[in-house]
């Protein structure tokens, strides 16, 4: 496929669904990988806060989810952060519009990245967009360790084997960053990469958001195939 849609989707709250798209759409900024990334939170929307060219859509309108959609008519790659609580929203839409044979049409798959924690909620809401997506779609997990090192929900369940065994889905780390550094991160509204550059931080703080980016880049890379458009 040619073009790509990644939501960053998991109905539950607190995950990390935001700091991965944050850092995500740094990285494509790093390596000039042309894309439109879009908020959809409208009560914190911290993607566009760390990225004021990300556009915003309100998904109180559903008419507006149709920029997800119609954003792939200039762009081969959109990245979508999804807000707590909205997975039926975007399900909905899914079947309300076929939205899948729109995007076979138009030559674009589709990759549902869900961040995933220590507790069932948010093992859960994987397994509810696994039913309803199916093999239409390709998964990545993100086992964000901001949270915990420990997903023995999460490495047990049936969830995790049907998406590995059937449904070919990948998994990767996003490693964890100390909470004075993502506290500071906040007061600045900076991804990680910018926030190397910037004076507010210490030379041993840049290092250490230095160390947290090479791996978060790493990490990235084993999955490119499935958060990528073909050829990028």
């Amino acid at each position: 496929m040619q073009k790509q849609i990644n939501l960053v989707l998991n109905g539950k709250g607190g995950v990390g669904k935001s700091f991965f798209a944050t850092n995500f759409v740094q990285y494509l900024k790093d390596q000039q990988m042309p894309h439109v990334a879009i908020d959809t939170d409208n009560e914190n929307s911290t993607l566009k806060r760390f990225h004021p060219d990300a556009r915003f859509v309100n998904l109180a309108n559903l008419r507006e989810l149709d920029e997800l959609v119609a954003a792939l008519e200039s762009a081969r790659l959109v990245v979508v952060d999804c807000r707590a609580a909205s997975t039926n929203v975007f399900l909905n839409y899914f079947a309300e519009l076929t939205v899948f044979d729109v995007l076979n049409n138009m030559g674009a798959a589709l990759t549902v990245v869900s961040p995933v924690n220590h507790d069932l909620d948010s093992v859960e809401q994987i397994r509810i967009i696994a039913k309803a997506f199916n093999n239409r779609c390709r998964y990545l997990v993100v086992k964000n360790h901001a949270l915990t090192e420990h997903f023995t929900i999460y490495d047990a369940s049936k969830t995790r084997k049907r998406l590995l065994n059937e449904l070919a889905a990948k998994e990767m780390i996003m490693p964890k960053l100390h909470d004075w550094l993502v506290a500071l991160l906040h007061q600045v509204n900076l991804p990680v990469g910018q926030g190397i550059q910037h004076q507010k931080f210490s030379l041993m703080d840049r290092q250490r958001l230095k160390n947290w980016q090479r791996q978060f880049h790493e990490q990235i890379n084993t999955v490119r195939e499935i958060i990528l458009p073909g050829d990028a």
